[in-house]
């Protein structure tokens, strides 16, 4: 017995477009469907309404989007798993440590052609960097750049008399306005990088701290966080021995002392840049 109310298929179809697609003929159906998402309160007094067999094939569907949507949510929402933040952190600070002084010897080497005496007052590279972006051309270098340059040397102002004296007799070549353009241009990344990699520096102490507050305290938060980059999580770290613990980062020490029969590491050699 078909229900007497009249069914809205264009109401089904804007709320459950796959079933009305699959039961567009079937009014029963549409129906059971509309009563299940609320839009009718109550059946008509003595209406039947078929429920469709389902079959094996639909069980098995059913099954696995029900598995699907469940992973789907403890992988999103798996507080466990932050650890994954702290080994993607590490692993960037790492490459930026090889980027930042790869490019500072490049700048030290392109803007030395100007001016050669730089290197000797200004040893790091932070602050080398920092400084060719501040004096561009050496013969613009005048004393009333010296407090800035006094202020980015450690308020050292002795150190930025020291680069003034120096650039006023420097050996340095002479280069061009399109040379002297591109040495500013890579000096103002190059200064970018640095600042970026201190605050991922930051961020990483401050993610250690929360996440791992007995480990970093231990041994500090690089190395605690590249120990728990080389076990994959901080669950397996916890749960290596200390046989394994001492060998993290030393594969390839330990493979050379198996294979020529020598001493096996006995020290963590996890590498701190």
């Amino acid at each position: 017995m078909a229900p007497s109310l009249t069914i809205s298929s264009a109401l089904l179809q804007s709320y459950a477009p796959k079933i009305y697609r699959h039961y567009a003929d079937d009014l029963d159906v549409q129906h059971l469907v509309l009563w299940a998402l609320g839009f009718i309160i109550e059946f008509p007094p003595g209406a039947t309404i078929p429920i469709p067999s389902s079959t094996a094939d639909d069980l098995t569907k059913a099954q696995l989007g029900l598995g699907h949507s469940y992973s789907r949510a403890k992988v999103k929402f798996n507080v466990n798993r932050v650890d994954n933040m702290i080994i993607q952190a590490i692993a960037l600070l790492d490459q930026l440590d090889k980027d930042v002084n790869l490019f500072s010897m490049r700048i030290r080497e392109w803007f030395g052609y100007h001016f050669p005496e730089l290197i000797r007052i200004v040893p790091d590279n932070y602050q080398y960097a920092r400084a060719a972006q501040l004096i561009g051309p050496k013969e613009t270098l005048t004393e009333e750049k010296l407090p800035e340059l006094a202020a980015l040397l450690d308020d050292d102002a002795t150190r930025a008399q020291n680069v003034l004296d120096a650039a006023h007799g420097s050996m340095g070549s002479a280069l061009s306005e399109i040379d002297m353009l591109n040495i500013a241009a890579f000096a103002t990344r190059v200064v970018s990088i640095a600042e970026y990699r201190k605050s991922l520096a930051a961020y990483l102490s401050e993610k250690m701290n929360l996440v791992a507050p007995s480990l970093t305290a231990l041994l500090g938060e690089r190395i605690g966080a590249r120990l728990i980059s080389h076990a994959g999580s901080l669950t397996n770290l916890s749960k290596y021995p200390a046989s394994t613990v001492q060998i993290l980062g030393a594969e390839k020490a330990l493979f050379r002392a198996l294979k020529t029969k020598g001493n096996i590491p006995s020290t963590v050699p996890v590498p701190v840049m």
